[in-house]
């Protein structure tokens, strides 16, 4: 993997919510100056990422075997995360968007899982991801994004 890209929302309004869960990895790994990894979050709203991504990979001169996708995955509970290649969520825009505009599957994936919802309350993935963390949910969260970025820093 050659190219990262964290996907989210721009705007301050985002900046905390569930599906900047990418835009947050990123950051973390600036933090590490990791010089032999491209670091580049997303500077669309998730479901349009498409067009983004593939022109980094084309300005680049990269395949998409190349690139790792750092996004939030209501697929697996908060606390939980995967490294996975051509696999990811049942649905999940941002992919969506990607899998489409480059016409394969054939990429990288870090998936973070968010799902922390009450069971008997399920308010819905769209309106759930664009909600704020807890404080609570955020501790939970930093361990995560620590363990990714160590992961990826060996």
């Amino acid at each position: 993997m050659k190219l990262f890209v964290g996907l989210g929302n721009p705007g301050e309004k985002y900046i905390n919510t569930r599906h900047n869960v990418g835009y947050m990895v990123v950051d973390k790994l600036r933090t590490k100056n990791l010089k032999l990894i491209n670091l580049f979050k997303t500077n669309t709203f998730m479901n349009d990422s498409g067009s983004f991504v593939k022109n980094l990979l084309v300005s680049s001169h990269l395949d998409s075997s190349d690139l790792c996708v750092i996004h939030d995955d209501l697929d697996l509970p908060l606390g939980a995360w995967k490294i996975q290649f051509a696999k990811g969520p049942k649905d999940n825009g941002g992919i969506n968007s990607i899998e489409q505009v480059l016409g394969t599957e054939d990429f990288w994936r870090i998936r973070v899982g968010i799902d922390n919802r009450n069971p008997e309350e399920r308010i819905s993935g769209e309106e759930y991801v664009l909600e704020d963390f807890t404080q609570e949910e955020r501790i939970i969260l930093d361990k995560v994004i620590n363990e990714i970025v160590k992961n990826r820093t060996r």
